[in-house]
């Protein structure tokens, strides 16, 4: 499935969530992650969020797309580079 992970986190703990962010999704935009992830890989990502996220100052939405047939997606501005070429 394809996943786009949004954040918004306040206190110094941002970091932890970006580097766990990285670990199973690609960084498009400053508190927006996204990729194509199994379900399997999509629980440890909330598992390991849920261990130094905060709920009560924190919020983290995950969108769901299980089939890419009707979603497009267009980018303006800036490109951004992974370690895979462009995003």
């Amino acid at each position: 499935m394809f996943v786009v992970l949004t954040y918004d986190i306040s206190g110094t703990h941002i970091q932890k969530v970006m580097k766990i962010c990285r670990r199973y999704l690609v960084h498009v935009q400053n508190s927006v992650f996204e990729g194509t992830i199994t379900e399997s890989e999509l629980n440890h990502l909330k598992v390991d969020l849920e261990k130094v996220a905060k709920p009560d100052v924190d919020r983290i939405c995950i969108y769901r797309i299980e089939n890419l047939k009707y979603t497009s997606k267009e980018t303006w501005g800036i490109k951004a580079w992974s370690e895979n070429g462009i995003l």
